[in-house]
């Protein structure tokens, strides 16, 4: 069994890898190629902590993995990470776990791969600027992809804590300095989003975190921390002003996040914005932007094919390295 490491997938694996396992796995998805079942989710009695499961299987591919993952947004404020998780890689022939790899890191990359699809497939051509809105764990690779989805001049990011968005831009000049794009941290999400293109959510909160009445027309916005019922960043006047909605998957989206769920259920949005999943818009199956003055949202709570597809491209790279 090999045993992989977040160490060892950074030094091996790119975002661009991720990238383009994860645009599989959405069209895989869509074209009902890959078995998922809705995760299973235990939260604990006081709220502080979630425990998930996440199965997938894909015949065409031949593989099969577990996600075991917990998610504690409260960990932030301990030093520690929000999630915690492994993947398991099994045989399909034998039911033998061939693998397991680091699942944080796997999360971290194959939820800002969802990102980076997304902007690339749903975003305008020509994109200057860029807002991320928190800096968890979740942020590093939400910011790689969308520098990678589109060449920025700049990308504002904001937090909670301004001196936590301060260190994170810091690390981040560092780390993605081969881009070239100016990261600077801002004092408010509302100045982060003010004239940008492409805007991520990734934040536990359950407030809206920015004001829908400030996103520019003809922005794309990625919603990825809302991943329960009672959690919304996204405000009801940005939803009211998008043109169109996409999901990584409208099922699992419409079970789980508060960000659609909430204002759908106080009637104050209704489902004719929703146009499908992703995977749809890349297998033609549905359009997608249509000019650059519409706002265009697109939801992820995550989904099992894009840990499936993730891991295996991460699992028979290091592999082949390890038995050259």
């Amino acid at each position: 069994m090999l045993t992989i490491s977040k160490e060892e997938i950074q030094k091996n694996y790119t975002m661009e890898d991720c990238m383009n396992a994860v645009r599989d796995a959405f069209r895989l998805f869509s074209q009902k190629k890959v078995t998922v079942p809705l995760r299973t989710q235990i939260k604990n009695e006081a709220g502080t902590g979630t425990y998930l499961c996440m199965p997938a299987y894909c015949e065409d591919y031949d593989v099969s993995c577990v996600k075991v993952l917990n998610m504690f947004p409260e960990n932030i404020e301990k030093g520690l990470p929000t999630i915690n998780a492994q993947v398991l890689v099994m045989n399909t022939q034998t039911g033998i776990v061939d693998g397991i790899l680091d699942g944080n890191y796997v999360t971290q990359l194959r939820t800002g791969a969802a990102s980076g699809i997304a902007f690339e497939t749903l975003a305008k051509k020509d994109c200057d600027i860029g807002a991320v809105i928190g800096t968890g764990g979740q942020a590093a690779t939400q910011l790689e992809a969308m520098l990678i989805a589109r060449d920025l001049k700049e990308v504002r990011v904001s937090d909670l804590d301004f001196d936590r968005a301060k260190a994170f831009v810091t690390t981040m000049k560092n780390n993605l300095k081969k881009y070239q794009t100016k990261i600077v941290a801002v004092e408010s999400a509302d100045e982060a989003i003010c004239e940008a293109d492409l805007i991520i959510t990734v934040t536990p909160s359950k407030r809206p975190v920015f004001d829908g009445k400030k996103v520019k027309a003809g922005a794309t916005i990625s919603g990825v921390g809302s991943y329960q019922p009672d959690m919304q960043e996204i405000p009801v006047d940005c939803l009211k002003r998008t043109s169109k909605i996409y999901f990584d998957s409208k099922d699992a989206v419409l079970a789980e996040a508060g960000d659609l769920l909430i204002p759908l259920e106080n009637g104050e949005i209704t489902d004719e914005k929703f146009k499908g999943d992703i995977g749809q818009v890349l297998n033609k199956e549905i359009g997608g932007r249509e000019n650059d003055q519409e706002i265009i949202f697109f939801k992820t709570v995550g989904i099992a094919a894009q840990d499936l597809m993730t891991s295996k491209s991460i699992f028979d790279k290091i592999a082949t390295i390890k038995n050259k």
